[in-house]
């Protein structure tokens, strides 16, 4: 898988690149048969979420976006994947680094967040608003990506007005943004013990091989509908 899955460094990362020219030495002439940069760039499948997507508990190459990446390979899509989870990150987390993750042009951007929010009893209206300033920040820096929303379902400790509530936050954005929904991301596989982790949270790598089903049932009709 190398070469395929990026994962992105969120702290502690410091690197630097020297570079020096002699007084003899010249930039090289501009290829006039060159194609512009943003042409020649590879395309790349974001996926912006917390420990589902980061694959808590797992090596990184067992986690959905990396096989969600073998499975376009497999089907001929050249697209470099690029793992942007973090472990409990929140919706208002997520909106404080969009801006720099986005550093570089995405082809298609995966949004997997509210989790958390919704296990913390955070306001809905305040999940609803991050989410929203995190997707206008992709359609400002990203204006050719197409989004896919990855829905979420909470248990109903907080009430069953809340959860519902909270579900329909991810209906009501798909619709907003005219993004691809992915019903519910851990179909198949939440309350089922064996496909999750001793903290009954986190699925195992058999379950996230089901949730990159779950994710590639959506992706794949919107990676076709590039390349036309």
């Amino acid at each position: 898988m190398a070469g395929l899955l990026l994962t992105l460094c969120v702290a502690g990362c410091n690197s630097k690149t020297e570079t020096s020219q002699t007084q003899d030495q010249k930039p090289a002439a501009a290829d006039s048969t060159s194609k512009p940069v943003e042409e020649n760039r590879k395309k790349t499948i974001l996926f912006f979420g917390n420990s589902l997507t980061a694959g808590y508990g797992l090596d990184p190459a067992e986690a959905f976006p990396a096989l969600v990446g073998e499975k376009a390979k497999t089907a001929g899509f050249d697209y470099q994947v690029v793992n942007a989870g973090v472990s409990g990150e929140t919706t208002a987390g997520g909106k404080s680094r969009i801006s720099w993750v986005l550093n570089k042009p995405v082809d298609v951007f995966v949004l997997e967040l509210g989790a958390n929010d919704g296990l913390r009893g955070i306001p809905l209206d305040d999940s609803k608003k991050n989410l929203q300033a995190i997707l206008d920040t992709v359609k400002l820096k990203s204006p050719q990506a197409q989004i896919v929303i990855a829905g979420m379902h909470i248990p109903p400790n907080l009430g069953p007005d809340y959860s519902g509530q909270f579900y329909r936050i991810f209906i009501d954005l798909s619709r907003k943004n005219k993004a691809a929904l992915i019903p519910f991301l851990l179909d198949d596989v939440a309350g089922i013990p064996k496909l999750n982790q001793a903290d009954g949270i986190h699925p195992t790598a058999e379950g996230h091989k089901i949730v990159a089903e779950n994710v590639w049932k959506v992706l794949e009709p919107v990676l076709q509908k590039q390349q036309l």
